[in-house]
């Protein structure tokens, strides 16, 4: 007989000032994880300012508890622009990603904007798998990295 292991309690929150420590160590280890060639320690301040700034014009940073900070992501409810949507390592392929995919769609439910870096396979094919089209092609303000533009919208009423 197989059981499948236990289903942690998950909660999506809006980010708190307490959380910022949690949320910039999560930022700096997930994306060491995905391009050890950028020093994303540095860029701790250059996050925590622009975050500040998204917010201060709209924005809405969510944060995903599951026992411990799991993931968050920032998401313009008027734009539907996520500019950052993160998951910490120890929750990488847990669902984290989907949990705050449809945090975002609850902030913006008719359409979101995202880029993601062209090279990153594993995120394309997590957007694709929600529905989530190329329009378009960019580069990173930072890194000057490729990044494809990508939208997501809801599917339109039978009604």
């Amino acid at each position: 007989m197989t059981t499948k292991p236990p289903t942690l309690e998950r909660s999506l929150r809006p980010r708190t000032d307490e959380d910022w420590p949690a949320l910039l160590d999560l930022w700096v280890a997930a994306w060491r994880a995905t391009y050890s060639d950028i020093d994303f320690e540095a860029r701790r301040d250059w996050l925590k300012r622009h975050v500040g700034v998204l917010e201060a014009n709209g924005a809405k940073t969510l944060c995903l508890v599951q026992t411990e900070l799991a993931g968050f992501v920032v998401i313009d409810a008027a734009t539907g622009w996520v500019d950052q949507i993160c998951v910490s390592p120890k929750h990488f392929g847990g669902g984290a990603a989907d949990a705050l995919i449809a945090g975002a769609m609850g902030v913006s439910p008719e359409r979101i904007l995202l880029d993601v870096n062209a090279d990153n396979v594993r995120a394309i094919r997590f957007y694709e798998r929600r529905g989530f089209t190329s329009v378009g092609a960019g580069a990173s303000s930072l890194s000057g990295r490729p990044t494809l533009k990508m939208v997501w919208r809801a599917p339109l009423s039978s009604e």
